[in-house]
């Protein structure tokens, strides 16, 4: 369980600062302006069709607000400690660097989930004049938690690469850009090609959730799109072992 103790140790270096009220405060103002713009959008012109319209809009510029905020959450988890050099503190310790790595994840994971719990609220005041179906609303929550988790997963590895906390954000920015433009030039690649690379697009992955469909492929392709990210963060780490210094740029 040492891991546990690394993630307290995360936990309280975000809320010791100022970056944890920020990037929360942010996340909130962004995802409560979207979801009442559209609320009022869907009230006075009609089509009030929740889970293919009103839930859909919300969760699809709620992926939007996660992708801004994400990276500069995960971009000090490594980043830092090479820069301030605690990081070879951190290695004398008797924990391994599975230990580490987890510790650090489920820190950010948890603060993830703290920033998605507010957003609830206006919802479910929503749903006290309004009882709407839970099932399509929940789907597209599931979505978020698993979309931020690949997030986080894909932050943390280009963390573990660099030193410089810029590098880091931006490194990330472009990762999840990739997964999010990769359908988009269908005249280039093609059709064929544009299918399958549709399978590998986060961003159409997570449109089923939004929509109000619980698909396990998707489910599969996102627990093992944060794993293969996970992996590749440990062997990072692990590669400190054979080079004889930490790895930075």
């Amino acid at each position: 369980m040492k891991f546990l103790v690394v993630c307290r140790r995360e936990l309280r270096s975000y809320f010791s600062s100022y970056i944890a009220y920020v990037l929360l405060a942010v996340f909130l103002l962004l995802t409560g302006g979207f979801f009442y713009s559209w609320l009022r959008y869907f009230i006075l012109f009609g089509g009030f069709v929740l889970p293919s319209g009103l839930w859909q809009q919300v969760y699809l510029d709620m992926r939007y607000c996660a992708m801004i905020v994400l990276p500069l959450l995960t971009m000090r988890l490594f980043s830092e400690e090479k820069k301030l050099g605690t990081i070879e503190l951190l290695w004398t310790y008797p924990v391994s660097d599975i230990e580490v790595l987890a510790g650090k994840f489920l820190a950010a994971w948890l603060f993830y989930l703290l920033m998605l719990l507010p957003t609830a609220v206006g919802p479910f005041i929503f749903y006290h004049f309004y009882p709407f179906a839970l099932a399509p609303f929940l789907s597209g929550y599931l979505g978020m938690v698993l979309l931020g988790t690949a997030f986080i997963a894909c932050g943390i590895f280009v963390s573990c690469l660099t030193e410089n906390q810029v590098v880091s954000a931006m490194g990330t920015y472009a990762i999840l850009i990739f997964f999010w433009y990769v359908t988009w030039n269908e005249a280039v690649a093609g059709i064929d090609v544009v299918h399958i690379l549709l399978k590998l697009s986060l961003f159409d992955r997570f449109l089923n959730f939004a929509r109000g469909v619980i698909d396990t492929q998707d489910i599969a392709f996102f627990v093992l799109f944060i794993f293969f990210f996970l992996f590749l963060s440990l062997q990072s780490l692990g590669a400190r072992k054979w080079r004889g210094v930490s790895t930075g740029i």
